[in-house]
């Protein structure tokens, strides 16, 4: 390995001995600028990959259906939003859903991600959730075989906040109702102030690990998320990362029947987005060099918990994704047939992705492709996945 300051290269040693770096540690690694350090740090990742989830690179057929964009708040990053009333507002009927989905399936797909804006008139019987259970019953009814991993943590607690319900009993409903996962979106930084800047409306840190907590115990697996390169500092990234692999030992020590599957890093993406943020942030589109620091210094420091870690290729181009193959991520996502929240803020790396693509992203740098489930059982190719 490249020869580092006393610090860093420390700090890399401890790692590839398996111990779990502390905040300071992780905070040193994301401040260094020398190229021999930066270098060191992605060779320490990508080693660190080998070991924790192997050579393979694998990646999940789904499809993404956002419900509505019609949404009560107003995040300084959402291009997606809108009033009901609004130009451009819409919102699918469970129909236009299912069909969405059947389709999908024909394609080979096994996943639906589902997720919307909080529109407060999406009811059934005068009752959130009872919406939310029609709609997963609609689809569960007719494509059982899919596994529908859907509904954020601040879906959740939009839907328990609607009807005046406690956030377990909300999970368990759509649990039984047929959601099988859920994303771990609406992370964004799990830092208080860095949230009031960005989306003040939405759920506080402690509540958002709440209600992850609480799908792990009631057996819901989850995803982790971190929204990075706007005005987050490294130490409040570490903090995030911190949340996160407390969160994922919580439910290894209390042996709680599901955990989270994967972390995924999100680079900011403002081109379209409101103004205010993007005077704050001072680019549009990501910075493929920070972006690749953080997701090795992710891998260093959550991989002994969190094994699986993906990059956003609709947000880094399927190049930059392709890179970040090499700094520590292990999965390339998923096909999502259409993707529309980062595409309307700006975003270059198109809304889909052929299974020939992301077979050939991974070609090309050496690694096996294997097509997997949601939750990382491997899938044999058939027909529709060629």
């Amino acid at each position: 390995m490249t020869a580092l300051l006393t610090g860093p290269e420390t700090i890399l040693n401890r790692a590839l001995a398996r111990a779990d770096l502390t905040a300071p540690e992780a905070a040193i690694l994301l401040r260094q600028t020398d190229s021999d350090a930066i270098a060191a740090i992605q060779q320490t990742a990508d080693q660190l990959r080998q070991q924790q989830a192997g050579e393979t690179v694998t990646y999940v057929i789904n499809r993404n259906i956002n419900f509505t964009n019609i949404c009560e708040q107003h995040c300084g990053f959402c291009a997606f939003r809108r009033d009901e009333n609004q130009a451009g507002a819409y919102w699918l009927g469970f129909e236009q859903i299912l069909a969405k989905a059947t389709e999908a399936t024909q394609q080979g797909a096994t996943e639906i991600c589902m997720q919307g804006g909080l529109h407060p008139g999406a009811k059934q019987n005068g009752r959130s959730l009872d919406y939310y259970l029609q709609l997963v019953q609609t689809l569960n009814q007719t494509l059982p075989n899919l596994h529908l991993h859907a509904f954020s943590p601040q879906e959740v607690q939009f839907i328990a906040r609607q009807d005046g319900l406690d956030y377990a009993t909300v999970i368990a409903a759509l649990r039984d109702a047929g959601v099988q996962s859920m994303p771990g979106t609406a992370a964004e930084v799990l830092v208080d102030s860095v949230r009031q800047v960005l989306c003040p409306e939405k759920i506080d840190t402690a509540t958002w690990l709440e209600i992850v907590g609480t799908a792990h115990r009631l057996g819901v697996p989850t995803t982790s998320t971190m929204l990075s390169g706007h005005i987050e500092t490294p130490e409040q990234q570490v903090e995030h990362l911190q949340h996160l692999r407390s969160l994922q030992q919580q439910a290894c020590d209390r042996d709680f029947p599901a955990q989270i599957s994967e972390f995924i890093l999100l680079p900011y993406v403002g081109e379209s987005a409101p103004k205010p943020l993007r005077k704050k942030v001072g680019h549009d589109q990501p910075v493929l060099t920070d972006a690749l620091l953080l997701t090795a210094v992710a891998r260093i420091f959550l991989g002994n918990w969190i094994p699986n870690h993906q990059p956003s290729w609709v947000k880094l181009g399927l190049e930059g994704a392709t890179t970040a193959l090499r700094w520590g991520c292990n999965d390339l996502g998923g096909t999502l047939m259409e993707e529309h929240i980062t595409s309307m803020a700006g975003a270059k790396g198109g809304t889909c992705m052929t299974v020939e693509a992301l077979r050939g992203a991974i070609a090309s740098i050496d690694r096996p492709a294997q097509q997997r489930t949601t939750l990382y059982q491997p899938v044999s190719i058939n027909a529709h996945t060629r």
